[in-house]
């Protein structure tokens, strides 16, 4: 069990902690254009083992996985919340991350939403902004 993450910044092992033992991931604004960093970070999760539920509501399917229109919609358990997706949509997902029971809210480069990013915090989630899960795992992994 991961333990609780410190209310402002997260470490280098806090975000290793979460890269190692949270496995299911809602990658909210998944792409099937492979030029979308949203696709490459996705096949690069995919091929080391996570498992990643694509969601956008524009998609049936991306990189061979149903699509799901909302993390709610996901029928499995998510542990993080990956959002590429605009800053002032982020709220919304930060909402359903914590009705879905998810642990930790993602703010991959240019999604950035102080007002998301607290509401995740008070909400009990772990969040991590300003960094891209696939660059964090090959650096830290």
């Amino acid at each position: 069990m991961v333990r609780k993450m410190p209310v402002d910044r997260l470490t280098d092992d806090d975000v290793r902690e979460i890269l190692t033992e949270y496995r299911k991931i809602a990658l909210v604004g998944a792409s099937p254009k492979p030029e979308r960093d949203a696709n490459r970070v996705m096949h690069y999760l995919l091929e080391k083992g996570y498992e990643v539920y694509p969601v956008n509501p524009r998609y049936e399917e991306v990189l061979r996985r149903k699509c799901y229109p909302s993390v709610l919609d996901i029928p499995d358990d998510v542990e993080i919340v990956d959002l590429f997706v605009r800053p002032e949509f982020t709220m919304d997902y930060v909402e359903q991350a914590i009705k879905k029971g998810a642990k930790v809210v993602w703010f991959q480069f240019n999604t950035y939403n102080r007002d998301a990013f607290k509401r995740a915090k008070e909400a009990g989630l772990a969040a991590v902004a300003h960094r891209c899960i696939k660059k964090e795992h090959e650096r830290l992994l």
